[in-house]
C-alpha cells in the first residue's frame, strides 16, 4: 500500500521451488514490479509474511536477504572496468582478492565475456552491459535472482539473444529465480510457471502450456497468445443439441463435439466464446482438423509474414483474426468460408469473466 491509500498489491500468495524459473506478467501498473520490489526488500510489506528459505525476512534490509537484482537499466558504473563492476559488491563484502577474482571469472566463462573484461561500460553494446549486469549478480551466488524487465531496453533480435542465454543460465546454475516482464512471449518462452497479475490480483498461476491451454477468465485469455485471442459474444441454446448463438445471429455453432464441464449449465445464458487465431482454418483447405463448425465472413485484410499470413474478417458486428498456412486466399472484401477448430473453443461467463469449467461458475438460471 502507498500513501495508505493506493493498494498495489492484493492478498497475493504463492511460493516459489528452490531452483524453479518464476515469472511475473501483466500490464504496466498491475503492481508485478512492486511484488519483485517487496521480494528485494526494496518496498514494505503492509501485511502478509514473507520467506526466503526457512527465514521470515519482512524486516530484514535488502543487503542482508541474500539476493541479487537485475534491473531494466544497467546501473553498470562508468569509471570501473567489466571486472571491477562485477567485483565491487564482492568487495564491499571484503571477500579475499583471490576469492573475487576467482568468482568472477567463472561469471565471465558462463557468460561468454572475457574478451571485454578490461573495458568500460562506454565501450560496450547495450547485450554485453546487460551480461556484465548479470555477471555482477552471478557473482554473489544468491538465494534467489530477481530480474525486473532486464531486456526492455534491447532490440528486438537481440531480446531472444538474451531471453535464450538467462533460460540457459538458469539451468546451468540450476538458481531460483523471479523474473519480471510486460512481454507474454518472454513469459511463455522462459518461465517453468507463470504468475498473471492484473491491477494487483492474481489471475492465474500455471505452467505455460497449461496457461495457454486452459485460461481461468476472459483476461488470462486475451493477454497470453499473440495475435490475442479472438472474444465473441453470444448465447447457449438448446436446438437439436447445444449451439453457440452470436450475438446479432451473426452464425450458429453446433457444440455437440465439445466437452467443457459446466457448459450444459449455461443453456439460455448469454457467454463469451474465446478462440485463438491459430486455432481457426480455411475451409477445405489441406490444413483443417477433423472436428470444426464452418461459417461465413467477408474479408477484410491479410498480411502476410512469410511462415503464416494473418487473415482479419468480419460478419455483422462480429470480427476475428486468423492465423493460417500460407495458401491463396479470396480477395479483401470478397467472402471467405471460415473453419473453427470445436476442440479448442473456450467460454467465458459474460459477468464474472471466469471460464466457464471453473468450479465456481453460476448456475444457469430457473
Amino acid at each position: 500500500m502507498y500513501d495508505n491509500e493506493v493498494v498495489a498489491v492484493h492478498n497475493s500468495s504463492f511460493e516459489v521451488s528452490d531452483g524453479e524459473f518464476v515469472v511475473l506478467v501483466g500490464p504496466s501498473g498491475c503492481g508485478k514490479s512492486t511484488m519483485l520490489r517487496m521480494i528485494a526488500g526494496l518496498e514494505s510489506i503492509t501485511e502478509g509474511t514473507l520467506r526466503i528459505g526457512d527465514r521470515v525476512v519482512n524486516d530484514v534490509p535488502p543487503k542482508d536477504r541474500d539476493i541479487a537484482m537485475v534491473f531494466q537499466n544497467y546501473a553498470l558504473y562508468p569509471h570501473m572496468t567489466v571486472f571491477e563492476n562485477m567485483a565491487f559488491g564482492l568487495k564491499l563484502r571484503k571477500f579475499p582478492k583471490d576469492e573475487i577474482r576467482k568468482r568472477v571469472e567463472q561469471a565471465a566463462d558462463i557468460l561468454g565475456i572475457h574478451e571485454i573484461i578490461d573495458r568500460k561500460p562506454k565501450q560496450l553494446s547495450g547485450g554485453q552491459r546487460q551480461r556484465v549486469a548479470v555477471g555482477r549478480a552471478i557473482v554473489r551466488k544468491p538465494q534467489v535472482f530477481l530480474f525486473d524487465e532486464p531486456l526492455s531496453n534491447l532490440d528486438a533480435k537481440l531480446r531472444v539473444q538474451m531471453r535464450t542465454e538467462i533460460s540457459k543460465l538458469h539451468r546451468q546454475l540450476g538458481a531460483t529465480m523471479i523474473y519480471v516482464t510486460h512481454d507474454q512471449v518472454e513469459a511463455l518462452t522462459m518461465g517453468d510457471r507463470i504468475v498473471v497479475l492484473r491491477d494487483g490480483h492474481i489471475q492465474q498461476i500455471d505452467r505455460p502450456l497449461d496457461l495457454y491451454g486452459k485460461p481461468r477468465n476472459r483476461f488470462v485469455g486475451g493477454f497470453i497468445g499473440s495475435p490475442a485471442m479472438n472474444f465473441i459474444d453470444g448465447k447457449i441454446i438448446r436446438d437439436e443439441g447445444l449451439k453457440f448463438r452470436a450475438m446479432g445471429n451473426a452464425f450458429t455453432l453446433r457444440l455437440d463435439e465439445v466437452r467443457i464441464e459446466n457448459l450444459e449449465r449455461y443453456d439460455g445464458r448469454e457467454v463469451v466464446l474465446g478462440i485463438r487465431p491459430e486455432d481457426i482454418y480455411v475451409a477445405n483447405s489441406a490444413y483443417v482438423p477433423e472436428a470444426v463448425a464452418e461459417t461465413d465472413f467477408l474479408l477484410d485484410v491479410t498480411e502476410p509474414m512469410g511462415n503464416e499470413i494473418f487473415l482479419y474478417a468480419r460478419t455483422l458486428d462480429q470480427e476475428v483474426v486468423a492465423r493460417v498456412a500460407p495458401q491463396r486466399l479470396p480477395e479483401p472484401g470478397q467472402s471467405v468460408r471460415l473453419a473453427l477448430d470445436l476442440s479448442k473453443l473456450h467460454f467465458f461467463d459474460s459477468e464474472s469473466e471466469l471460464a466457464v469449467d471453473e468450479e465456481n461458475a453460476p448456475a444457469a438460471a430457473a
